[in-house]
């Protein structure tokens, strides 16, 4: 038995999908490498930016070493009806202090949580996407997103 093939969906509808499922599914999962073993785990970002997604993180965290010793990481978005975006760029810290105080003022938990701005355990990541894939409840088949 063959596979049905996917149905063809323009670019700008693929992008419209892929980012409804990112605004609907907020709390992707991570994915790390820790050595040879994969690390998965749920975040929650504190800013989109079309495909471009930023985590905050705590220096402690085990995924600030992995992402360290490598930055490839994937994020995998599932929303309520099972479609997905997976999201595959390279993680790198925040340093640029406009883009901080952005995300520190939109943001009341990292503030309740951290206190200052300036608290030294206080990284962000910008994931920034190399590739960007959208599959339709469980069609085992993905859908390459175009980069916006």
């Amino acid at each position: 038995m063959s596979e049905p093939a996917l149905k063809p969906i323009a670019a700008e509808e693929l992008v419209r999908r892929a980012s409804a499922v990112i605004q609907s599914a907020k709390f992707p999962q991570l994915a790390t490498i820790d050595g040879l073993q994969p690390r998965l785990r749920p975040v929650s970002p504190v800013k989109t930016d079309g495909f471009t997604i930023y985590v905050a993180n705590l220096r402690r965290y085990g995924k600030t070493a992995e992402i360290a010793a490598n930055p490839n990481v994937e994020l995998c978005y599932v929303d309520e009806k099972h479609n997905q975006v997976r999201i595959t760029g390279v993680a790198e810290v925040v340093v640029v202090r406009a883009t901080l105080e952005a995300i520190w003022s939109t943001n009341p938990l990292l503030r309740r949580y951290l206190g200052s701005i300036d608290n030294p355990d206080l990284l962000v990541y910008c994931i920034r996407p190399n590739r960007v894939r959208y599959m339709e409840e469980w069609a085992l088949e993905y859908y390459e997103v175009p980069l916006q």
